[in-house]
């Protein structure tokens, strides 16, 4: 087993020019700007209810400020990535560090809800841009052995965002109300950007890179189309109406002018022959379903818990907080595994650890209980951090350079749909299967048995996305036979 992960041992042979101290300092950089975004995705969540109270404004006005954030992160990650790509990965990352900082400055002093709805997509913009090219510059910073590590690190540092967000929010909100949790923001990202700009070695440009000229056409299609899709996915509160058809239409239509444009042009924002990569196009469905199912989790367990276990606030919030806590601590150490035995394995594994998970969720609460709901948890969660671990060191070790930046951003945008599906079709589904005018009043009985639908539905997808990584593999190993064979 290799010795402990530590910065020190992950830059200790990493490719960038510079000292070892100057390539911990980039990592350290990288990890923080990656904490920023998953803790503005989650810290405003908390507030809602007093952000209803502080502009005397109806819950469908103020559940704009998380979906603005949210749409703007989907509709713009990959075209960033792209973006990164050919003007510069470090530029750019500093120019969204210093986006999301201002943004968040902005949403701490707004005077009206629309402005802080308006500054909160700015600020899901500059996050965009940390998302899509923090992954991508791990590669440049961290030798290849260490790639699973690295990418465990990026992870955990995301757990920690996403977990600490309703904590620490629920604490600011309290003592020094609404404005601080954005204003929370602020000195960690003049530290992160003074980190970044101290660090972070200075863009290296090839000569194809240089001369490429970023598809503007392209990349307005897709923004539009990401944005219809989010949007049919999120208005209506899972109520499916003729809004949520139209937009619908509207995003698969211009996906096919998406993919007209992308098939002409000559440096495309995104190349369609990467899709040609089985194995690259099983590794984002099977992140994308990993979502889902992780999604699943935060939106049917907090029901399940009140109203099927009968349990209080501070109960479920425990127990809602294993997940995430399993993330933190296991993230580093699911990247040593990855380093030890490969990613191909582990990436099957953590799928497969992730749909027993979902087995167990359809059978061992009913049994044990919260004890069977934590168990199942536990079995779910550490498949989930084997899963990406493993799944994002496959995908970005072998990248080329001037592809890093649009590769992550569809990684991460893969990640954004996920989430997206499993809060509207698996809380639909849900719903549905409960089957009264509202959960909360429904029967435990019934919420029960919606629980083990859903889940039994998840767990069919996730067999699903093992057994495309499983034919993936095969017929790209098939078809290298055959080329060496011509």
């Amino acid at each position: 087993m290799p010795s402990s992960p530590d910065i020190s041992t992950l830059t200790s042979h990493a490719p960038s020019v510079g000292k070892p101290a100057s390539r911990r300092g980039a990592l350290v950089s990288l990890s923080l700007a990656m904490g920023l975004s998953s803790l503005s995705a989650s810290i405003a969540t908390i507030a809602l209810p007093a952000l209803t109270q502080a502009f005397a404004a109806p819950f469908q006005h103020v559940q704009w400020i998380v979906i603005a954030y949210l749409l703007a992160i989907t509709a713009a990650i990959v075209s960033v990535g792209r973006l990164g790509d050919i003007v510069g990965r470090r530029k750019l990352l500093l120019a969204g560090l210093a986006l999301f900082t201002g943004a968040s400055a902005a949403c701490a002093m707004a005077p009206t809800l629309w402005l802080l709805v308006a500054a909160r997509g700015a600020q899901g913009l500059g996050a965009a841009v940390m998302m899509a090219l923090t992954m991508a510059m791990i590669s440049e910073n961290v030798p290849k052995d260490r790639t699973g590590s690295a990418m465990g690190l990026l992870g955990t540092m995301s757990a920690i965002g996403t977990g600490l967000g309703p904590s620490l929010g629920g604490l600011l909100l309290a003592w020094a109300g609404w404005r601080a949790i954005f204003l929370v923001n602020v000195p960690v990202g003049i530290l992160a950007l003074w980190m970044t700009a101290r660090f972070l070695p200075a863009d290296r440009m090839s000569a194809r890179q240089a001369g490429q000229r970023f598809d503007i056409e392209g990349t307005l299609l897709l923004a539009a189309t990401l944005a219809a899709f989010t949007l049919a996915m999120t208005v209506g509160k899972g109520h499916f109406g003729g809004v949520n058809v139209v937009l619908l239409i509207a995003a698969f239509v211009g996906m096919g002018l998406f993919l007209a444009v992308e098939g002409r042009v000559s440096s495309p924002l995104i190349r369609l022959s990467v899709f040609a990569d089985l194995e690259f196009s099983a590794g984002l469905a099977a992140t994308a379903a990993s979502m889902v199912a992780m999604m699943t989790t935060m939106i049917v367990g907090p029901f399940y818990l009140a109203v099927g276990l009968g349990l209080g606030a501070v109960a479920i919030g425990l127990i809602m907080s294993v997940g995430p806590a399993i993330s933190m601590a296991g993230g580093v150490f699911a990247g040593r595994i990855v380093d030890a035995v490969g990613a191909s394995l582990i990436v099957l594994v953590g799928l497969a650890a992730m749909a027993s998970g979902s087995v167990l969720m359809c059978i061992l609460p009913h049994v044990f209980g919260v004890a069977g709901y934590v168990g199942a948890t536990f079995v779910l969660s550490s498949g989930y951090i084997l899963f990406q671990a493993a799944n994002n060191a496959a995908i970005m070790s072998d990248v080329a350079a001037g592809e890093r930046g649009v590769i992550s951003g569809m990684l991460s945008l893969s990640r954004n749909l996920g989430l997206i599906a499993g809060a509207s079709v698996m809380g639909a589904l849900f719903a549905h299967a409960v089957g009264a005018a509202g959960i909360a009043t429904a029967a435990p009985a019934a919420v029960a048995a919606g629980m083990r639908l859903t889940f039994g539905v998840v767990a069919v997808l996730l067999v699903v996305a093992v057994a495309s990584v499983l034919a993936a593999r095969r017929l790209a190993h098939r078809q290298t036979e055959l080329k060496t064979l011509v």
